[in-house]
């Protein structure tokens, strides 16, 4: 498995956030939708209703 490399997230309004990510490296633009929940968020990574979509897991711990 890869390291998680530090990234930008620029959304259209300007605004900056930095992260870190896993998995495709490389620039990419999309539509960006947010997981809120605590758990199941591994199901989330390969359900297809997210396709083309760039998923963002708000709960803190994920990850850790």
């Amino acid at each position: 498995m890869s390291e998680a490399k530090e990234i930008k997230l620029i959304l259209e309004d300007g605004s900056v956030f930095a992260g870190k990510s896993f998995g495709y490296h490389g620039s990419v633009s999309g539509e960006m939708v947010f997981n809120t929940a605590m758990t199941g968020y591994p199901e989330s990574l390969t359900d297809p209703s997210y396709k083309g979509q760039i998923l963002v897991s708000t709960y803190p711990l994920i990850g850790n």
